[in-house]
C-alpha cells in the first residue's frame, strides 16, 4: 500500500488546531516534593539545560547532594550542557537509565499520576483552563506530600 509523503510527516500527522503543553519535572523521593516547570518551546539541549540550571539552584538550598535520575533522550546527552554537567556533577550528578526503561524514570510515575488525577474523563474548553487544573495540582506537590511519598514506597 502507497501512503503519500504527507501522511507520514509527523508535523502533519495531527490536526492543524491541535494544541499540547509540556513540562520538565523532577521529584524529590525523600518526601514526595515536586519540582516542574512549563516549557513553552520544543523540548532540546538548551531548554533542558536552563531546566537543569535552576533546578540545581533551587536544590542546592539544602547543601546535599543530588542526584538526578534520567532516562536517555537526546538532549539529556547534549553536548551543550556537558562542561557544565561534568563541572557540577560532585554536588549535582546526573545519572542515565538503561535504554528502553522509562518505567525506572520517578518522574514517569508522577505524570501518570497527574493524567489519572488531572486529565481522565475531563473536558477542557481550552489549553489555559488544561494549563490551571495540571498546575494547580503541580502547586500542591510543590510542598512535601504523602501522595508522591507513597509512589516510591520509601519509608
Amino acid at each position: 500500500m502507497w501512503i503519500p509523503p504527507e501522511v507520514t510527516d509527523p508535523v502533519l500527522r495531527h490536526h492543524p488546531t491541535r494544541k499540547s503543553v509540556g513540562y520538565f519535572g523532577a521529584v524529590r523521593l525523600r518526601d514526595g516534593k515536586l519540582f516542574c516547570r512549563r516549557e513553552t518551546g520544543r523540548f532540546n539541549g538548551d531548554t533542558y539545560w536552563r531546566f537543569l540550571r535552576h533546578l540545581r539552584h533551587r536544590a542546592s538550598r539544602s547543601g546535599r547532594r543530588v542526584v538526578v535520575i534520567v532516562d536517555n533522550v537526546g538532549y539529556h546527552h547534549a553536548r551543550l550542557h556537558k562542561a557544565w554537567r561534568d563541572s557540577n556533577a560532585e554536588r549535582f550528578g546526573l545519572y542515565f537509565l538503561p535504554p528502553y526503561s522509562p518505567e525506572l524514570n520517578p518522574i514517569e510515575r508522577v505524570w501518570k499520576l497527574t493524567r489519572r488525577k488531572c486529565l481522565h474523563n475531563e473536558y477542557f474548553p481550552s489549553l489555559d483552563n488544561l494549563i490551571e487544573t495540571v498546575e494547580l495540582q503541580f502547586q500542591l506537590w510543590s510542598e512535601p506530600n504523602g501522595s508522591l511519598h507513597r509512589l516510591y514506597a520509601i519509608t
